[in-house]
């Protein structure tokens, strides 16, 4: 292997490890933060204020987890991603998690509409993840 082709390659792992970290990241975050903003549905019982504090407890780790995903993932450190795709990314795996958490912690179906919608959306993070992978970013 010539060095020019290893160090391809090389690049070419740390860009997937830190799309996989970032992703990972990402999915744990949203799970927390899915959490902070819809399990008070399920418990009736509670009073706003008693909503409030735990949703804001639950959501402290979400930030712990989110604020690394996007330095991770980050052009400006070395990530593979502008802040667009991070964003349009994150939203992207938000929808994921909630309708896993819609179907089976809230037991609420999703309807073809919801379906569709969540299709385009998906087919929005293709669209955003085409061309340049660094166009306009500055360092």
């Amino acid at each position: 292997m010539t060095a020019h082709a290893a160090y391809a390659r090389a690049v070419l792992l740390r860009f997937s490890m830190r799309t996989l970290g970032t992703v990972l990241l990402l999915l744990f975050s949203n799970a927390f933060m899915t959490t902070a903003w819809y399990y008070h549905l399920k418990k009736t019982g509670w009073g706003l204020l008693a909503a409030i504090g735990i949703s804001w407890l639950i959501a402290l780790p979400e930030y712990c987890l989110q604020v690394p995903a996007n330095r991770l993932g980050h052009a400006a450190f070395g990530g593979p991603f502008t802040a667009p795709q991070l964003k349009v990314l994150q939203e992207a795996i938000t929808l994921a998690v909630f309708a896993g958490f819609s179907i089976f912690v809230l037991h609420e179906r999703l309807r073809w509409s919801d379906i569709t919608a969540f299709v385009l959306i998906f087919a929005g993070v293709g669209v955003s993840q085409l061309g340049p992978r660094f166009a306009g970013a500055s360092s």
